[in-house]
């Protein structure tokens, strides 16, 4: 599938996109940029499918923000792209959470959609 560029740009694509929405607050918007059966691990128990990490998102303190920065790509099949990122969380009022957050992106019908994501404190 394509270069390690293309697979940065669709990775970009949709990470700025949840970037935003997550800066924002808006937990739906969010929602909508994973498909239907997405497999979801942020910091708390897992869920699956859009209403739990919509639940999710909505459950974070107003302020909250993402910065990124992609560290690997990969395309381990046509019509999937893995990333591997470091992430920064920052909150109004207490120190950032530093992360690390996989995704695999799948592609839809419906475009590029996030497919799993799971976040690991480093260390």
């Amino acid at each position: 599938m394509g270069t390690d560029k293309d697979q940065e740009t669709i990775l970009r694509d949709v990470l700025d996109r949840w970037k935003a929405g997550v800066d924002a607050h808006e937990p739906e918007g969010v929602a909508a940029l994973f498909t239907e059966d997405a497999i979801f691990q942020g910091l708390r128990p897992y869920s699956v499918g859009r209403p739990g990490i919509a639940a999710y998102y909505d459950s974070q303190p107003p302020g909250l923000t993402a910065a990124y920065r992609v560290l690997e790509t990969r395309a381990p099949s046509d019509g999937l792209v893995l990333g591997y990122l470091a992430v920064d969380f920052s909150f109004a009022d207490r120190p950032a959470v530093h992360v690390t957050l996989g995704v695999l992106l799948r592609r839809t019908g419906q475009g590029w959609l996030i497919s799993h994501y799971q976040v690991s404190l480093p260390g």
